[in-house]
């Protein structure tokens, strides 16, 4: 029988993850999620999250014209992201995202490390469905 808790982080993420630089525009970051039809992007520098930004955040702001033209990523990204290690299971990863959202929230997203805490990819609550639907088939 097959073991869910086999299926590693890094055997289902997707690796080349279109990122976000601090002193970029929120409406450049804005842009490129809707370009590449994505909810999120991690903030790096020197290949280290230091934030990530959503597409909620950043379009609910923009509506709301909190953000100017010259508003960065950096001063609205959240701080604090919640990663997980690539070797990790895909169960720790959905016990992450249902753990550190926001009340009665997941996190739909998370930006995957290697052991030295580089970016090596992203894993979504989509790549997990798509994942465990290959199972029960």
């Amino acid at each position: 029988m097959f073991n869910i808790k086999n299926i590693k982080v890094k055997d289902i993420m997707t690796r080349n993850v279109i990122t976000a630089k601090k002193d970029e525009s929120v409406i450049e970051a804005f842009e490129k999620m809707l370009k590449y039809k994505i909810s999120s992007l991690p903030v790096v520098e020197n290949n280290k999250v230091i934030g990530i930004v959503t597409t909620t955040d950043i379009g609910y702001n923009l509506i709301k014209d909190k953000y100017t033209l010259t508003t960065t990523v950096g001063e609205v990204m959240t701080k604090n992201v919640v990663t997980i290690n690539e070797d990790a299971s895909i169960l720790e990863a959905i016990k992450k995202m249902d753990e550190y959202g926001d009340k009665d929230e997941i996190i739909n997203q998370l930006p995957v490390v290697d052991k030295d805490n580089n970016l090596v990819g992203i894993i979504s609550d989509g790549d997990i469905i798509r994942a465990l639907s290959k199972i029960i088939r």
